[in-house]
């Protein structure tokens, strides 16, 4: 007999384990008995220790980037298959998890799938990272919990333990084994709404309270406790089944965890009124389906859609526990890095608010459009776009303070980035608007711009820099763009050219637009006359009786390098020309005034500017051409020209 020194230590708060003398030298542990029966008997409570008996990596076919393990469980009699949560993935990963491993299960739930149980580990601890395969176990089955009922039950109370060996000299030794004794948790208690109602059937039991980042579609009956952050529009939809409605509602619990809920049709008519932002709810009974990551910006795999038979009850009493906003605010300078259509937070002040003006929707409705200016201490300036009752709520209010000399701060929760034109930000249904918010992000940003940044300048990321460069500008000629194969990668090239326009092509200088918004954006497809006083539009499949006016120009510029052809849209075309497309238009087409049309196009000739262009290879005609499009045209600042001619020179001389 080998005589180990004498240990006691906790572990995780959970377990309290002693070494002694053991037999030949080998450590003896002890598995609580008939744990697996337990558990697929439906306890919760037990937390028992189990060993890992095997580890495998699963596919998941509704989300193939989201990798998922299977246990292989055993209480050194039975064994069964465990499904492994994935906010616990990393214990695989990084080892603590492995074969032979012997754990304490922490929560944990059994739950049937595809005519079979299964165990779903929401939470466990790590006791031993490897040990020797304990007992003899052999798989349970689903036919053997009636016999085993009555053991199962008696385990929850008294606990005893098995043994790993059968041997006289190791029941013999048993008291002086390694003994493990999990703390027991008082069982979940009801909410008051389920008292004073006589006994419960099983099937009708309170669901317990569990954390939004443990929710996974393997689960049972289940609860959560989350505060609304963010409702969305009640929007209506038409497809091949027919007219439906659809919101949806954001949820935060005091763990941190964001999860989106969706409901739809007759679910709407119950939940809809009920539903505020800021007030806490008990929801249960719902189904988990994976994100729709397209529409849903949360850090969840998943999203609830409640259904007939779902719960929601309001929380009578505020639980200051629960975060009332999850902020992750990025610096205006890494939007300039962000993907299209990513949904982002942001904070910045306001330092100017353009008035509100109305913008036709596809469906002809009309909505509000008002566009204003957040910089933050990065030294970057984003315009951001508010639709709808944006426009008259917070926008109305933060023109008034603009106007009367106030540069309040605006916090954005969820505001969708646009990559047109250099990066913009717009508001969504889900956006969330915060003027002067308490919080130190806000505090921090005022002391700023009071000290310092209100007499700084800033870029603009979204039209005045280049996108992509090195921040303001990437210097080119106009011969360096053949030389040196510009835009012939896999992403566009952004530089900047000072060059003088030498021709304009007048046949194809615009065209009619749709003028109908789709989304946050406006159609802007080529319209085409239906009968003498309408326009059609293919792609929303509608008539109207004016459309828009949009440049197509496309234009011949040169220096002292060379010459190339450009093409300048709707912005950079006014830019250019001082004239909107509509205004030309009517000249050359309607009033057919080709002598004032012509003097206004010889007007522009000859005139430099600071081209900001965007070049990328593009298929036409299966034929691979560079295209070349003006982003913006700003007039030559011929001082800080010559400042930068200036440093080229000195920077040749020291060559």
């Amino acid at each position: 007999m080998i005589l180990l020194p004498f240990f006691s230590f906790p572990i995780s708060g959970w377990v309290e384990f002693v070494w002694e003398s053991t037999i030949e030298g080998r450590m003896s542990v002890n598995l609580t008995a008939n744990a697996i029966p337990a558990i697929i008997g439906g306890d919760v409570n037990a937390k028992p220790l189990v060993q890992v008996l095997d580890v495998a990596s699963i596919s998941n076919s509704n989300n193939s980037q989201q990798q998922r393990y299977r246990l292989l469980l055993s209480d050194a009699v039975f064994s069964h298959h465990a499904m492994l949560a994935t906010q616990l993935n990393d214990r695989v990963q990084t080892g603590r998890v492995q074969k032979g491993s012997v754990v304490q299960l922490l929560d944990y739930i059994c739950t049937p799938l595809k005519n079979r149980k299964i165990i779903v580990v929401l939470n466990m601890e790590t006791i031993i990272p490897d040990c020797e395969i304990i007992g003899n176990p052999k798989p349970y089955m689903d036919s053997d919990l009636p016999t085993m009922r009555a053991v199962a039950d008696n385990t929850i109370e008294n606990l005893p333990r098995s043994s790993n060996n059968n041997s006289a000299a190791q029941n013999a030794s048993r008291k002086n084994a390694q003994n493990f004794r999990p703390t027991i948790q008082p069982p979940y208690q009801p909410p008051p709404v389920y008292k004073g109602r006589g006994a419960i059937l099983k099937n009708e039991a309170p669901a317990r309270i569990i954390p939004i980042a443990a929710l996974n579609p393997y689960q049972g009956r289940w609860a959560i406790k989350a505060r609304v952050t963010a409702k969305g529009d009640l929007r209506r939809y038409n497809n091949a089944r027919g007219d439906g409605k659809v919101f949806s509602f954001d949820l935060l619990d005091s763990d941190g965890g964001e999860i989106r809920v969706t409901c739809f049709n007759a679910v709407v008519d119950r939940f809809y009124n009920v539903i505020e932002v800021g007030k806490v709810y008990m929801i249960s009974k719902g189904s988990l389906k994976p994100a729709q990551k397209n529409f849903n910006h949360l850090k969840n795999e998943w999203e609830i859609f409640l259904e007939s038979t779902s719960t929601v009850e309001l929380y009578p009493d505020e639980d200051d526990s629960i975060p009332r906003q999850q902020f992750s605010f990025r610096p205006i300078s890494d939007i300039e890095n962000v993907d299209n259509n990513s949904i982002l937070d942001v904070i910045g002040v306001v330092t100017s608010v353009n008035p509100s003006v109305p913008i036709l929707r596809k469906n002809g409705m009309e909505t509000q459009r008002r566009i204003l200016s957040l910089k933050d201490s990065s030294g970057r300036s984003v315009e951001l776009t508010l639709w709808g009752e944006f426009c008259n709520r917070e926008g109305q209010m933060l023109q008034e303070m603009v106007d009367a000399g106030f540069f309040p701060i605006l916090a954005v929760k969820a505001g969708k980035v646009n990559d047109f034109s250099g990066k913009s930000i717009g508001s969504i249904s889900t956006t969330q608007l915060f003027i002067n918010p308490d919080f130190p992000e806000a505090h921090s940003l005022r002391d700023w711009f009071d000290q310092v940044g209100k007499d700084s300048a800033s870029l603009s990321i979204s039209r005045d820099i280049t996108p992509g460069g090195l921040k303001n500008e990437v210097r080119k000629t106009v011969s360096q763009i053949k030389d040196e194969g510009l835009g012939r990668s896999d992403k566009p090239d952004w530089i900047t050219v000072r060059a003088t326009i030498s021709f304009i092509k007048t046949d194809t200088f615009c065209y009619t637009a749709c003028p109908l918004m789709i989304g946050d954006r406006q159609c802007n497809k080529k319209v085409t006359r239906s009968g003498n006083t309408r326009w059609q539009c293919d792609r929303c499949n509608q008539e109207f009786e004016e459309c828009d006016y949009r440049y197509l120009l496309q234009a011949q510029i040169l220096d002292d390098t060379g010459l190339t052809w450009v093409t300048a849209f709707q912005e950079a075309g006014e830019e250019i020309m001082k004239y909107s497309a509509k205004e030309l238009y009517l000249l050359k087409c309607e009033q057919k005034d080709d002598e004032k049309f012509g003097e206004i196009i010889k007007s522009r000739l000859f005139n430099q500017f600071m081209f900001k262009l965007k070049i990328k290879e593009e298929l036409y005609s299966d034929e691979q051409k560079v295209k070349i499009t003006v982003v913006k045209a700003d007039k030559v600042n011929y001082s800080s020209e010559s400042r930068y001619m200036l440093d080229l020179i000195s920077k040749f001389c020291r060559q």
